[in-house]
């Protein structure tokens, strides 16, 4: 799997969602006991298979992206033959044509008789096509050029790309290759997961999108150092204590599931704190089930402040990128037990796959990530019709790359034999 910087930006501290100073925060409801209960976990287990199914479309777009860079990237002119051209969607196309036509005029001053003309041909052509050239909402990335085909030959190529993001600002180059960088940063993970750090004194929650980290809430406990004044018995003090350390964990749950139940796509959830502090609030079940579902690491950090957000993602590096790997592990292991040992539970290559999927056989398709696009969209389209999870394999380990090189990146693993 490719790996992205994991240097993390500090962001300002933010209110929690729906905060406003002045009023009080509304506490979660109490928990619903018998039908009621089972009907609101019914909803979360549909909401979540909602979710995930839109998780794969996003990932099969972003698959798709990929490819297309990498295509481009392959790309080159013999000279400074090729243009790059961002449109952001609010940008005036008049303005745009305007300009292209001052480069074509500058172009005139070209030494080079062949880049003078291949540059003058690419900006025509950009030129024609932008009269119909509908401009989406994340606006346009068009790429023209006289691509060299080997020897001396070249040949005019042009390219419109729909960016997963919008185009901020206007670009226009021209150079021996294409400018890619703006639409690879579009690509870096933009994930999000819950941070909570907490002792007996604070506790601070918070998110980490991509590789930002926001602090969204700050609490402090009204629970009393471990040495008892004058005048109280060790027992009552004792008890006054429990009860402050527990009201605090109320407070805890309360605000981080407020707060994390409220972010769209939600990876996973993250817990810091002293030992036996993060394991007694863990146990206490104090988060929303949902969110307990999602912890996919407890750690000890020293700090529980801001700066124990940071401390947390740090202790978690390893947790945060293996994540998907070790998804796409698991299930490539279990297919590959299932081959060995029950093989009338699997299916592999193309038409064998296909052909479980329309008797709706299938439990979950196993995709390379080498598998060309729109036949990954296609058997994507065919798993969705009958509820059966789809997974996106990199090649990136051992059983990733056999299931690209002795299945020809098609498998899957069944509900029942058949």
């Amino acid at each position: 799997m490719r790996q992205w910087s994991s240097g993390m930006t500090r962001a300002p501290q933010a209110r929690s969602p729906g905060s406003n100073p002045g009023c009080r925060t509304s506490p979660l409801p109490k928990k619903r006991k018998g039908g009621e209960e089972e009907e609101e976990k019914r909803r979360g287990e549909k909401e979540k298979e909602k979710g995930e199914k839109r998780e794969i479309r996003m990932d099969l777009e972003k698959r798709e992206f990929q490819r297309l860079l990498e295509e481009l990237r392959k790309k080159s002119g013999r000279g400074t033959e090729l243009i790059s051209v961002y449109i952001p969607p609010d940008r005036d196309i008049s303005d745009v044509m305007s300009h292209l036509r001052a480069e074509q005029g500058q172009a005139m001053n070209i030494k080079s008789k062949s880049t003078r003309k291949n540059v003058h041909a690419a900006l025509e052509a950009i030129l024609s096509k932008l009269r119909y050239l509908h401009i989406g909402e994340n606006g346009v990335a068009i790429f023209c050029g006289a691509v060299s085909q080997g020897g001396d030959k070249t040949d005019i190529e042009f390219y419109v790309v729909e960016p997963p993001e919008k185009i901020t600002s206007y670009i226009y180059r021209c150079d021996s290759s294409f400018l890619l960088e703006p639409l690879e940063r579009m690509l870096a993970s933009n994930e999000t997961f819950g941070l909570i750090v907490l002792d007996k004194r604070e506790a601070t929650i918070g998110i980490l999108r991509g590789k930002l980290i926001q602090p969204l809430k700050h609490l402090t406990s009204s629970v009393p150092g471990k040495h008892r004044k004058g005048g109280q018995s060790a027992p009552r003090f004792q008890r006054l204590r429990e009860i402050a350390i527990e009201d605090f964990y109320q407070r805890i749950g309360r605000h981080a599931s407020e707060i994390l139940l409220a972010v769209d796509d939600l990876k996973g959830v993250l817990i810091g704190g002293p030992s036996p502090t993060k394991e007694e609030f863990l146990k206490g079940n104090y988060l929303h089930y949902e969110l307990r579902d999602k912890i996919i690491g407890v750690f000890d950090v020293a700090y529980t402040d801001e700066s124990g957000l940071y401390e947390l993602v740090d202790k978690a590096e390893d947790v945060l990128e293996g994540l998907e790997l070790v998804k796409e592990k698991r299930l490539m292991s279990r297919f590959m037990k299932l081959l060995v040992n029950e093989p009338e539970l699997v299916a592999y290559g193309e038409e064998e796959v296909r052909k479980k999927l329309e008797e709706g056989s299938v439990e979950t398709l196993l995709l390379s990530e080498s598998v060309p696009a729109e036949k990954m969209r296609e058997l994507a389209e065919l798993a969705e019709k009958t509820n059966a999870e789809v997974a996106l394999i990199s090649a990136d380990f051992e059983e990733g790359s056999q299931l690209e090189r002795a299945f020809k990146g098609i498998a899957a693993i069944l509900r029942f034999k058949s």
